[in-house]
C-alpha cells in the first residue's frame, strides 16, 4: 500500500488539486474551495518518492478531500477505508467527511463507507443570460478600507463571526474590491461579496450577503444578490452560491434572484 505522509507546504500539491478539479461536474463552493480547505491538514500518498495522491482533513476530524491519480486507482478503496477506520496514526481517528455531489468519485467512495448522511448546503449557480431578478434598484458601494471595522462589527453583531477571522477576511475581500455596503444613511444594512477565483474555477464569481437582523424579511437579500449577480455578469463572470440545508428564507432569497440549484454538499458522519 502507498505510504502516507504530512504536507507541509500545501503548494507541493498544486498539480494534483487542478487534477481533482478537473474531475468535478460542477464548480465547487468557493468558501469551502478557498477558505476551509487550505487551512485544513493535508497528508500525501507515495510511492517510494512519487507523489501519487493526497487528502485533508479539517481540525474537527472531517475528511474535506480525496484524490488518487487515475494510475494509482487499485490502492485508493484500501486507503480511504483505513483512513475512515482510523488505522493510520498520522492521520487519526475521522469523524465524518464532507463532499459535493460534484465530486463524483470521492461522493462514491463516502457512499461506500459511511452509514449515516445528511444534506449540509444547497450549491446554486446561474448561466450567464445577461440579466437578473432584480426588481427593485438598490445601491451598493465597494466597501473602504477604513470601513473595515464597521464591516466587521455587522457581521459579528449579524452572524456571530469571530472578529479575528472576519477581520482578515474582510480586509483581504476589500484590497481586493470584492466586499460592498448597501446603507441607509451611516447605518450599515447589508454586506454582499462577490469573490473571484485566482487560479482554480476561473471565470466563476463565487457570491455571499448578509442582510441586518432588524431588517430581514423585507426582500433586500433578494435585492443584495441580484446586484452581485449583476456585478458578476459585467465582468463575464458566471455567479455561484450557497446556503445552509436549513436555511430556507436564504433559499427563497437565492432562487428569487435567479439561481438555480443542481448540487448539494454533503455531511457524512462516521
Amino acid at each position: 500500500m502507498l505510504e502516507i505522509r504530512v504536507i507541509d507546504k500545501i503548494e507541493v500539491l498544486s498539480s494534483l488539486k487542478k487534477q481533482y478539479l478537473a474531475q468535478t461536474t460542477a464548480p465547487l463552493d468557493g468558501m469551502w474551495l478557498c477558505g476551509f480547505v487550505p487551512m485544513a491538514n493535508h497528508f500525501g500518498f507515495y510511492d517510494d518518492e512519487m507523489l501519487c495522491g493526497y487528502c485533508c482533513i479539517n481540525d474537527d476530524s472531517f475528511l474535506l478531500q480525496f484524490y488518487i491519480l487515475p494510475e494509482y486507482k487499485l490502492y485508493q478503496a484500501d486507503i480511504f477505508l483505513s483512513i475512515v477506520l482510523g488505522k493510520l496514526d498520522l492521520v487519526g481517528k475521522l469523524q465524518g467527511a464532507f463532499v459535493s455531489t460534484a465530486e463524483p468519485e470521492y461522493l462514491s467512495l463516502c457512499l461506500d463507507h459511511f452509514s449515516k448522511f445528511t444534506v449540509n448546503a444547497l450549491m446554486y449557480q446561474k448561466d450567464n443570460d445577461l440579466t437578473s431578478a432584480q426588481e427593485k434598484k438598490l445601491s451598493m458601494v465597494p466597501a473602504k478600507a477604513e470601513q473595515l471595522m464597521t464591516f466587521v462589527e455587522f457581521a459579528k453583531n449579524n452572524i456571530g463571526a469571530s472578529e479575528q477571522w472576519v477581520t482578515g477576511y474582510y480586509d483581504n475581500l476589500i484590497s481586493r474590491t470584492e466586499l460592498f455596503g448597501y446603507w441607509q444613511g451611516d447605518s450599515l444594512i447589508a454586506v454582499g461579496e462577490c469573490r473571484v477565483f485566482d487560479e482554480v474555477q476561473i471565470g466563476y464569481a463565487d457570491l455571499g450577503m448578509v442582510v441586518a437582523e432588524s431588517e430581514r424579511g423585507k426582500g433586500i437579500a433578494t435585492q443584495v444578490l441580484s446586484f452581485l449577480i449583476n456585478h458578476a455578469q459585467q465582468n463575464v463572470l458566471k455567479p455561484l452560491c450557497s446556503t445552509e440545508s436549513n436555511n430556507i428564507a436564504a433559499q427563497k432569497a437565492i432562487t428569487g434572484a435567479g439561481l438555480y440549484s443542481s448540487n448539494r454538499i454533503i455531511q457524512f458522519e462516521a
